[in-house]
């Protein structure tokens, strides 16, 4: 884990952001949860007690910004943000199996999808990218039950 914090703060570093210990407390909180979507007012929680002057509109504003310079990826679960610690630096385009029981994330490595099929039915548009993700119960929580 304290490969990919690290490989975290680096891209920080190179897209000249402020390495600041609120910024790296939420990379290390992150990486301690890769395997997961946390929500994002669990996020919230967590930074505000370890720094109780820290704003929403800070952390929501992080998150965001992980996103776009790609620390972090995103997923809605009945209509509440998700977020975990990218899976994969190399390969941005991956997809996930996500267990709906225990919410353990595993990366998917081959995508389904023909954009070709897409672009067809789209002409003149711009794909500019897509999600796929698999639900249902990991091999621990299907041999529990």
């Amino acid at each position: 884990m304290a490969a990919e914090a690290g490989q975290a703060l680096k891209i920080l570093k190179d897209e000249n952001y402020k390495l600041t210990k609120q910024r790296k407390s939420l990379v290390d909180y992150l990486a301690d949860n890769q395997n997961r979507y946390l929500d994002v007012t669990k996020v919230d929680e967590y930074l505000r007690q370890l720094y109780p002057g820290m704003s929403h509109n800070t952390i929501y504003r992080n998150l965001k910004e992980f996103e776009e310079i790609g620390i972090v990826e995103t997923h809605v679960k009945n209509d509440q943000m998700q977020v975990k610690f990218q899976c994969d630096y190399k390969h941005m385009h991956h997809h996930h199996f996500v267990c709906s029981n225990c919410g353990l994330v595993q990366e998917i490595e081959m995508c389904p999808i023909d954009m070709a099929f897409f672009e067809q039915q789209l002409p003149g548009a711009e794909i500019e990218g897509h999600r796929f993700e698999l639900f249902g119960l990991c091999a621990n929580c299907k041999a529990k039950k």
